[in-house]
């Protein structure tokens, strides 16, 4: 899977264990690599980067937010890492709740899902790969305001259903904006040509932000950013963020951890605590996760869509007994660091080590974790909720892309 999505890019990952282990100078965890600048699959280390914003910065040469500037214009400086990223992080911290994220789901996907449901049950297939990028394209459509021929991005009123061809032409728009950054691994810096074909993707996908922001009820997300006091041009850009990190993402995970339940046989441990769980409902705790949410999180953690993290040195600093300067650049290997934990189990308890490095750390943790949760484990319990277990009729990886994922993904009751 990786090495289709990124065949370089797979070697280094891979590569990434050893990179990880301890030496006896104590140097153990980061190591400069020619090409890449410093790389790490060290968990704790990789934590340290990512919450030291006095050492580390998302928008210097090697991290997103570098990317981000050279399309959106400098204001991406202050709003990612600036004084105004804080205020920003402040006021949009309720977006997504799990609530709010739940409802999300329920609200875009419902029919979607009955009809996989329904066709498993009459011995019919599903392409989860397919349905992965419909759904996430229709909540893509529903989050941002894009405009389709149905109508169904209006932003008020009850909306057209946005049909599987909208969908799928919402997600392909937002995939080739995440190709963009397919040759970042040496350097974040873009080429003129491919400057100005990100700003007309960008241009296409967020032309109905200004009017859902003037006019969106406050049910939908650029509602919200309006009541909540982001400008347009704050909610512009947070919307062009979704559009790169919950596309291929999201619908990566969804289908790669459908595949690993049927592959590893783990999806008979979860179809037994399911079953466990409805012969003899408990009450949880606050926060603690049932049955499908750990096999989220554990697909998450093998999954690792975000595979790399990339930062830029913003001043002078010692880690792991290395001293890294200003203007380097560092490279998280999160799916190397996560993986390291070992193979997928539907029931792996906690692991502190890791906690949710698949989306980050400290301040620039991902916005969208809760959406990205619900989204998963709605596919889940519609897959695994009638208590059947499922087999791969087919499956093809995706080539040349950023996020490593299924081209098709044929699933149906075993």
């Amino acid at each position: 899977m990786l090495a289709a999505a990124r065949p370089a890019m797979a070697g280094v990952l891979l590569a990434g264990g050893a990179l990880a282990g301890p030496r006896r100078d104590g140097r153990g965890g980061l190591r400069k690599v020619p090409g890449l600048g410093w790389v790490t699959a060290d968990p704790t280390v990789g934590r340290r980067v990512l919450t030291d914003h006095r050492h580390f910065t998302i928008v210097g040469e090697g991290g997103v937010g570098h990317l981000w500037a050279q399309i959106l214009g400098d204001w991406v400086l202050d709003l990612f890492d600036g004084p105004g990223h804080h205020d920003l992080r402040t006021r949009s911290r309720e977006l997504f709740t799990e609530a709010s994220a739940a409802a999300l789901v329920d609200g875009a996907w419902s029919a979607a899902l009955d009809d996989a449901r329904s066709t498993l049950a009459a011995g019919g297939t599903v392409d989860v790969g397919r349905l992965a990028r419909v759904l996430v394209g229709r909540m893509m459509i529903s989050l941002l305001g894009i405009p389709t021929p149905g109508g169904a991005s209006s932003p008020g009123g009850a909306d057209a259903v946005p049909s599987d061809d909208d969908a799928l032409a919402a997600f392909a728009t937002g995939e080739r904006l995440a190709s963009i950054a397919l040759g970042s691994a040496g350097s974040t810096y873009l080429s003129a040509e491919q400057v100005a074909a990100a700003r007309e993707i960008v241009a296409e996908l967020t032309r109905g932000v200004p009017d859902g922001w003037r006019h969106a009820p406050t049910d939908r997300l650029l509602g919200r950013c309006r009541e909540l006091g982001l400008g347009l041009e704050e909610t512009t850009g947070l919307a062009s963020l979704l559009m790169v990190a919950g596309t291929e993402t999201s619908a990566s995970a969804m289908a790669r951890t459908t595949a690993l339940l049927v592959d590893t046989g783990e999806q008979h441990r979860l179809l037994r605590l399911l079953a466990d769980e409805r012969a003899r409902p408990v009450v949880r705790a606050a926060g603690e996760p049932d049955v499908v949410e750990n096999a989220v999180r554990e697909g998450l953690r093998v999954t690792s869509p975000a595979s790399v993290i990339g930062r830029g040195v913003s001043a002078d600093v010692e880690v792991a007994g290395r001293t890294l300067r200003a203007g380097e650049r560092v490279m998280i290997l999160t799916w190397a660091a996560n993986a390291g934990v070992g193979p997928f189990r539907a029931d792996r308890p906690y692991v502190r080590e890791t906690r949710q490095l698949w989306f980050g750390a400290g301040r620039h943790l991902c916005l969208g974790a809760a959406l990205a949760r619900a989204e998963i484990a709605a596919l889940l319990h519609a897959l695994w909720d009638d208590g059947a277990p499922l087999r791969v009729v087919s499956r093809r990886a995706k080539r040349r892309v950023l996020v490593p994922g299924y081209d098709e993904l044929v699933v149906a009751r075993a």
